[in-house]
């Protein structure tokens, strides 16, 4: 089980789409940028981009997901293996950015550029794109459950502000029950928050 310290707290990512553009020997790599949550989104961009240019000869890319970014995906396309994909992640890499898929489009120039050619023509595309984003940096938050009498709402409310907590619903009844997300490096404060309010008579319980 990893512990609090072993947690991803925050990430970089990018905060909108760029493009960018590489030559060389006739051929052309066209690059684009996307932020992604997920990989319905990342399916969504490349059929756009296969369907915008379907004349292209080769449609390479490569994705990180997650803040841990455990999940990523480098793809060569028809290219020789590891020649495409992989200089594409490797910029996503060394910018340490996650929630982000860059897709290289080439239009082949009649000239072969070798493994050694495309590698450094993929990475260069990639590397323009990406040098026009704008990154950001934004906090992993986690989901949260207060289930609590009517009568503990204010101290609820109380926590809501402290904590920053950003609530998706509210259900006021005799049993109120309040569902949002807050910060993950805030969660197990919130926790012993709630532990003492209940030493303390409140009755209140928190899940997730």
């Amino acid at each position: 089980m990893d512990s609090v310290y072993s947690m991803v707290f925050s990430f970089r990512t990018i905060s909108g789409s760029t493009e960018g553009l590489y030559k060389e020997k006739g051929s052309k790599f066209l690059a684009f940028v996307y932020p992604v949550k997920t990989e319905a989104d990342i399916k969504q961009h490349l059929d756009a981009l296969r369907k915008t240019y379907f004349d292209a000869r080769h449609h390479c890319y490569a994705w990180m997901l997650g803040p841990d970014k455990k999940l990523f995906r480098a793809a060569d396309d028809g290219e020789p293996n590891h020649s495409a994909g992989d200089p594409i992640l490797g910029q996503i890499r060394s910018r340490d950015l996650t929630d982000v898929l860059v897709v290289v489009v080439r239009y082949f120039g009649g000239i072969k550029l070798g493994v050694g050619g495309l590698i450094t023509a993929y990475r260069a595309a990639a590397e323009d794109a990406l040098q026009q984003a704008t990154v950001i940096e934004k906090e992993v938050y986690t989901p949260v459950t207060l289930l609590y009498d009517y009568a503990a709402t204010p101290e609820v409310m109380r926590l809501v502000k402290e904590y920053d907590l950003v609530i998706a619903a509210q259900d006021y009844q005799e049993r109120c029950r309040l569902d949002g997300e807050v910060r993950l490096k805030v969660v197990e404060a919130l926790r012993q928050r709630v532990v003492l309010l209940v030493a303390l008579g409140t009755s209140v319980v928190m899940e997730g």
